[in-house]
């Protein structure tokens, strides 16, 4: 079949939507889906800083979401029309998938952000013969259809916008899974959430659904707007004293902190704000060496990585869409959309900050 994607042909070039052709149908365990909306993700424009690691020309985005089209067979446990939310590929049988850990799959770099599964690659191509690199994080959706891995997927009420739904399976799960899985945050704990981003926000939103008291540290008054309004106390990232500030209105620390900037400085402020045992997780890549300021650990504070926010996308999304219809989760106030064909300017306005979390929309999408 042919259709149209935004393929990526160079670090520094623009997305050229064009027509690329897909030569056979999912295979098992697989789906083809219609795409209906795709997120837009810091993670798929740090291709062009990937040092030639990820491999071009490519058919990113990996937030979509959509209807499924076809099956690869009757074991996928997945319809035709059903509306389903994708998410990140992993293994399914390392240690860490089998322990309910598929964020920390053996293979998570390899399937994710590397090339994808190499079975049947040749299989996606441009319209003149010549290979487009294998599935971007099991799902390659910056176009009208995608084949991806059954497990990726995971079924929603076709009630829901599924056009806006496709950043449930990266961007907000990592803020919100960040609070309900690696903080295991409740009433009445304190989050200082740094940077105020599509991250950040959630977070924010899943901390006050959880009744946690959340602060949110930001440089942008509109992203600090935006944080207050969903319940956070917001503080510019220039408040002197930004640590101490935040012990104040904390009564004494904040029991979890959450970074989203992978600014040495953020981090170390956000080390010396915790109170004594608590915790800072940081969810942004870090390209150079984190010096820690003297004590930034003492007193039983410590830091860790989290990764996808330590989800199962299969009970973190149904609970988001859950929290969303109660009107607790208003994830869809952060998203513009913007048709495939602008692309590049959904890439700029997010790398300006005049977005929060782009989507864009396939031409052919129609509910």
């Amino acid at each position: 079949m042919r259709f149209n994607a935004a393929v990526l042909r160079s670090y520094e070039g623009r997305f050229a939507v064009e027509e690329v052709l897909l030569n056979t149908g999912p295979a098992g365990g697989e789906i083809l889906v219609k795409i209906a909306g795709c997120g837009m993700c810091r993670t798929d424009l740090a291709v062009r800083r990937s040092a030639g690691r990820s491999p071009l020309p490519a058919v990113l985005g990996h937030e979509g979401a959509g209807v499924v089209a076809e099956t690869g067979g009757p074991h996928t446990g997945l319809s035709n029309g059903d509306h389903v939310v994708l998410s990140f590929d992993s293994c399914g049988h390392c240690r860490n998938c089998l322990n309910a850990a598929p964020a920390y799959c053996d293979s998570f770099a390899s399937l994710n952000l590397f090339g994808g599964r190499k079975e049947n690659a040749a299989r996606f191509t441009d319209v003149a013969g010549d290979e487009l690199a294998p599935r971007w994080f099991g799902q390659s959706s910056f176009a009208e259809y995608a084949v991806v891995p059954a497990r990726n997927a995971v079924r929603v009420d076709p009630s829901l916008p599924i056009e806006l739904l496709g950043p449930l399976g990266c961007g907000f799960l990592t803020g919100a899974g960040a609070v309900f899985n690696s903080f295991a945050a409740g009433p009445g704990d304190t989050l200082a959430v740094f940077g105020a981003g599509a991250v950040g926000l959630a977070a924010v939103m899943a901390a006050t659904a959880s009744g946690a008291v959340p602060l949110a540290v930001d440089r942008h008054p509109e992203r600090l707007a935006l944080a207050e309004r969903f319940g956070a106390t917001p503080l510019h990232a220039a408040t002197p004293d930004l640590p101490g500030r935040l012990r104040r209105l904390t009564d004494g620390g904040a029991h979890y902190a959450l970074d989203t900037t992978a600014s040495a400085q953020l981090i170390n402020d956000a080390l010396r704000a915790l109170r004594p045992t608590g915790h800072l997780g940081v969810v942004a890549r870090l390209h150079t060496t984190l010096p820690l300021e003297p004590g930034a650990l003492d007193r039983g504070r410590r830091i860790s990585h989290i990764c996808e926010g330590d989800a199962v996308p299969g009970l973190l999304i149904p609970r988001l869409t859950g929290l969303w219809q109660a009107g607790r989760f208003p994830f869809d106030e952060l998203i513009r959309t913007y048709p495939l064909a602008d692309i590049n300017e959904a890439e700029r306005d997010c790398e300006a900050g005049r977005v929060v979390k782009p989507v864009v929309i396939p031409e052919g999408w129609n509910r």
